[in-house]
This record gives structure tokens, sequence and C-alpha cells, in this order.
């Protein structure tokens, strides 16, 4: 018996340093980087609130798809924030099935809105130099994708890379010290073990301290089953780890390409992913309307819309939302082709509250061009309450800084109040709901206080959680500074 109860004792004990272990482990530690509400990695319940995806606003042509080198088939656009020197780059194809006449062309702008070809001479195209073709004709400006790399130590003449996939062989490397001018880094390719016949990407991570690369496959055997994703690393852009296709947790599948993922400037940790979903054979409409509109006898009988996903990393995408993040648009041309392609990347707005988004439209039609979207600084997703109000708790975590701050938006009628709690879930002397100030407005940068002046810098470093009261209001980020 007392060999029973002893036995007993330590599974018990063994349970409780197993059940304190968990809980440690749930404890995040935020430092002073901005949290987005794109997933559930924060929230440990929602009271009467619930999470909300919020589309981008339709602000027409951006980009015309209008020299002889670009036209109907142009696509596959990336866009980089060099210094608030925009640069886009994108695939141009007069013609269909013309994969031999491809070439990449750029156009840069300084405020997102009024973009520029410039008549770069590097090329002659289409019988003339006087254009803005940074990649000549060939297989490579098929899915030309550049990134600036910001690992330390980068010699000046490689600070822009690219990779461009051969279909069914590999991702060649390309490397330039101005943008421009391009060459390829080395002869062989660098990643072989993929299908590559879209837009693939790499960036250089500091969340993950490697090169990442997304690039494109299939779930079957060759071209069959779903289009999906996969991704490897690597820590010299030379040696890559063996490609793990990416899972989307409990959601079905679908075919997804091009892939987009990519760190957000505001929050580096986040990748978010701008994908185009394509439902083939679901047509809106009819093959003669389609053969009126596109110049593709093999094509357009899809339908494709563009959604959300994002990862922290690692081999998993979450899928918060399965509907659609861009819808196609509100006229037939908008229907049909492969069209409605996001491009890579985000332009931050002037006014430094809106966020421009691009992307195909029209795809082998006469009035193909790339189209600009709105969005609200980090307004992805939000934490939504409705009138009857309800709360937001967050799991446990440590911060570091003095100062909270929101990005936030309510009614005249809605507000918002925080607490800061123990990890027991008490609230902290001097920092309970009643002592916080009320916060209302439309705020992308607002910091809350709480009555008496507590300071918030003691209790950096402390594990606490957050209980955030809502009515009438969306949350969309916070920070601690």
């Amino acid at each position: 018996m007392p060999d029973f109860s002893l036995r007993w004792i330590l599974v018990i004990c063994l349970g409780l340093i197993s059940s304190i272990a968990a809980a440690q482990d749930e404890v995040l530690d935020l430092g002073d980087r901005r949290e987005l509400f794109v997933d559930h990695e924060l929230i440990a319940s929602l009271e009467g609130v619930s999470l909300r995806l919020h589309e981008p606003r339709n602000a027409g042509p951006a980009i015309p798809f209008d020299k002889p080198w670009e036209e109907k088939f142009s696509a596959y656009a990336t866009v980089l924030d060099d210094n608030g020197l925009f640069r886009m780059y994108y695939r141009g194809l007069p013609r269909a099935n013309g994969e031999s006449d491809a070439v990449t062309a750029y156009a840069e702008s300084r405020d997102g809105i009024n973009w520029v070809k410039p008549n770069l001479g590097l090329f002659e195209v289409e019988g003339t130099r006087d254009n803005n073709v940074v990649i000549a004709v060939n297989e490579h400006a098929r899915g030309f994708s550049p990134f600036i790399d910001t690992r330390l130590g980068v010699p000046a003449s490689e600070r822009y890379k690219a990779i461009a996939g051969v279909e069914t062989k590999g991702l060649l490397a390309f490397v330039s010290n101005d943008g421009i001018r391009w060459k390829l880094w080395q002869e062989d390719y660098i990643f072989t073990e993929g299908m590559f016949d879209s837009h693939n990407l790499a960036f250089w991570s500091e969340h993950e301290d490697a090169y990442v690369c997304y690039f494109r496959t299939w779930t079957g055997e060759g071209f069959e089953g779903f289009r999906t994703i996969s991704r490897t690393t690597s820590p010299d852009f030379v040696n890559w780890s063996k490609p793990v296709a990416m899972s989307f947790g409990d959601t079905p599948m679908e075919h997804l390409y091009p892939i987009g993922p990519f760190p957000y400037f505001r929050a580096p940790h986040i990748y978010v992913g701008l994908a185009k979903r394509f439902l083939p054979e679901k047509a809106a409409l009819s093959v003669d309307a389609t053969q009126a509109l596109i110049h593709n006898p093999e094509r357009g009988y899809d339908s494709s819309d563009a959604v959300l996903m994002t990862t922290r990393g690692g081999g998993t995408y979450e899928r918060t939302f399965m509907e659609t993040f861009i819808r196609p648009g509100d006229t037939a041309a908008d229907w049909v082709a492969r069209d409605n392609t996001p491009a890579l990347g985000l332009v931050p707005a002037a006014n430094g509250r809106e966020l421009y988004i691009y992307r195909m439209s029209q795809c082998a039609q006469d009035t193909s061009h790339l189209s600009g979207h709105v969005l609200r600084l980090d307004g992805f997703v939000s934490v939504h309450a409705p009138y009857a109000g309800g709360a937001l708790i967050t799991k446990p975590f440590r911060f570091s800084g003095s100062q909270l701050e929101l990005n936030f938006e309510t009614s005249a009628a809605g507000e918002i109040r925080v607490e800061i709690q123990n990890e027991q879930g008490k609230p902290i002397e001097g920092f309970a709901t009643a002592d916080c100030e009320l916060l209302f407005g439309n705020e992308i940068s607002c910091t809350v206080n709480w009555a008496g002046g507590e300071k918030l810098k003691n209790l950096s470093g402390r594990v606490v959680r957050m209980r955030i009261e809502m009515k009438d209001a969306d949350l969309y980020s916070f920070q601690f500074r």
C-alpha cells in the first residue's frame, strides 16, 4: 500500500511539473515588436468579440501594360521599398504561348501612386532600346523575383538579389549593385527540387536568421493534384535545406499560386502571403463571352481571387480566413482567364495611415494592367467588437518598453480600455480597467494611459496578460515601446 501511494504521489508530482512547464512554454516573449491579429498566436480567449478580415479598397489602374514588350500577358509583379524609392519588376509578355518573348520590365515611384517606366537603353526589344527592360528576352524573365538583401556583411555588388525559376529544372540566382543591371550569380541552379513554373521568391529573414525561399510544387507527381507551396532555407544562399511542403492547418486544399509570403515591414516576424486562389474549370462567363474578351483560346475558363495567409516561419501557414481577401471585381473583364494575381510586396502611403497593394487585372485582354488597392496600415485583420461590447484576453507574455501603443478605430459611441493583469489573470494595481483612460476615435498610434500615472516600465520583463475591453471598435495592432 505505501508503495502504491508513493507511486501515485510521484505521478501527480510529475503531472504538476509537466503542467508548470507547459504553462511556462505558453509565455510569449514579445519584446518591443509590433503584433497583429492575423492569427491566434496571442489570443487566449475572445469574449463577445471576433476576428474580422478587411478587404482593400480598389483604387483603379496603377500601371498599364501598354508597351509593345508588355501588353496582354504581363504578370508576376514584385515591388521593393528601397529607402523610399519603390521599385517594381514584372514580366512583360505580349503574345499568348510566347514564353520566349518574355522580358522583365521595370517601373519606379516615390509615392506608390505615380509610376514611371524609365528608358534604360540596356537591351534591344521589339526593335528599340528605348525601353524599361532589365532582363532581356529569355526563359529567366518568366518569373524573375528580386529582393534587397539585408543580411549583415553582404557585399555592395550583391545587395540586390533575385531568383528566376526555369520550369521543372531549378532556380537561378542573379545579383546587382543597383537593382537595374543584373548578372547571373553562378551558372548552376542554386536549387532544383520543385516545379518552379510560377512566381517563386526568396528573402533574408532576420527572424529566422536564414535565407528563406518559397516555390511552386504540386501535391501529386509532376503536374498532378493541387498547386501548392513548399519552402527551403539557407545560411548562405548556396546550400539549401531539404524542401518542406507547407501545411495549412485544418483547412481544405485549394489551388494556390503565386505565393507571395514576405516579411511585413512593421512586424517582420510575420510573413504575409497574398496568394492567388485558382478554381480550374469554374468560369463566370460563357465560352463565347470569354473569347470575346481574351486573346488566348486555350485559357480563360477558370476563376480566381486573392486570399490572405500568414506564417511566423517554419512549414505552416495560418489560414485564419478562407474567405477572399480581394474579390475579382465588378465587370465581366475581371472574371476571365488567370486573373487577379497579387503582386509581391507592399508600399506604405505618404499619409502614414495606409498601404498600397497591387494586383494583376484583366489578364490576356487589351486592357491588361496592374490595379492598386488601399488598405489601412496593419489593417489586414482586426479584433472586432459589436455595440454590445466584449473583450480580448491575451496569452501570458513578457514585453520591454515603457509605453503601450494601439492601432484602432471606434464609432463615436465606441470605446476601448486596457487592463494589465498578472499571470493568473488578476488586475495589477494601478492598471485595472477602471484605471485606464478611455480610448476612442481613429488612431494609427495611440498611447494607452492609466490614471495615477503608474509607470508601465515597472512591469517590463514580468509575465503579464492583457484584457482589452471593446465596444463598437476594431483593434488592428499593438506595440510596447
